[in-house]
């Protein structure tokens, strides 16, 4: 007979190897590590910011982190200068009117569009899936010339529908990619149980799928938010040249005022912080949706 295997024997070499590193993965070292890296990567911000707060002449100066030694430096004056800058303060109107509706309507119709493709039966359901699927691959780059010849016969180009449009149609592949997947994981017997309440298929729908979705649809906003709110190269050529979005009117400013770092600085931090606290107010809706996703 070979040898026998002692239950009671400890864990082997491999097992001990990967106890110890999580202990020194939860150990204070790591952690002050980690808080430092995070320091790190908020330094540019941090720059910018501080950078808004000083007159021109101390940016031509020196570098931002001269505050520290002279923090008399700092001023609002900047921020002043940007209110009273008729171009940067009608950008961000501009963005905003961009940005929500066509947050709002990826959102809403990929909900639907989702729930159809999970739960409803129609033909070619899987075709037209399959169709969506394929259209993520698609580059913006490729739908630029097409669709600007199309917006002009429609009387829409250089209009603030028409930049919608174009992020809503782009957003859209994915929306109903990411909550039909998201949709499709929700139990049968739920939503039998429910139909055998009475429920139709619109109360369905909202009274059971959409709780249940939420931190998908969390998630979905937000990165379409992002995605509309950052992005240039669209609005530079669907926009109204008269009321851009907030990336170009920094980029007009760079272009016709090279020198004029009072409204640039103060301009750029506020067009990167307002994104930054939808992402916050939203945190921990979106970690539930990137956890659930994690766990399916």
């Amino acid at each position: 007979m070979g040898p026998r295997l002692d239950s009671r024997s400890g864990p082997g070499p491999s097992a001990r190897l990967g106890s110890r590193l999580a202990a020194r993965t939860a150990s204070g070292a790591v952690r002050v590590f980690l808080v430092l890296v995070g320091l790190f990567w908020l330094m540019p911000t941090v720059g910018l910011l501080l950078s808004s707060l000083r007159s021109p002449s101390d940016i031509a100066a020196s570098g931002w982190w001269q505050v520290f030694t002279a923090p008399a430096q700092l001023t609002t004056e900047n921020y002043r200068n940007l209110l009273s800058n008729d171009a940067i303060t009608g950008s961000l109107v501009s963005t905003v009117l961009i940005t929500v509706p066509a947050t709002v309507l990826v959102v809403v119709v990929g909900a639907f569009a989702g729930y159809a493709f999970a739960w409803l039966d129609f033909p070619g359901r899987d075709w037209w899936f399959l169709l969506v699927v394929g259209l993520l691959v698609v580059p913006v780059q490729v739908a630029l010339v097409p669709v600007s010849k199309l917006f002009g016969a429609l009387g829409i180009f250089e209009t603030t529908l028409g930049v919608v449009l174009f992020h809503t149609a782009f957003g859209l592949p994915f929306a109903i990619f990411l909550l039909r997947n998201f949709f499709a994981e929700i139990p049968r017997e739920l939503l039998e149980a429910a139909r055998l309440d009475g429920a139709g298929e619109v109360r369905l729908f909202a009274r059971v799928v959409l709780p249940l979705g939420g931190p998908a649809i969390a998630s979905l906003g937000i990165f379409q938010f992002l995605w509309v709110w950052n992005d240039m190269l669209v609005a530079l050529i669907f926009a109204d040249a008269q009321s851009p979005p907030i990336t170009v009117a920094l980029q007009q400013q760079v272009r016709q005022f090279g020198n004029n770092v009072d409204v640039l600085a103060p301009g750029a931090f506020v067009s990167m912080v307002i994104p930054l606290l939808v992402f916050f107010a939203f945190q921990r809706q979106f970690v539930s949706g990137v956890m659930a996703g994690a766990v399916k």
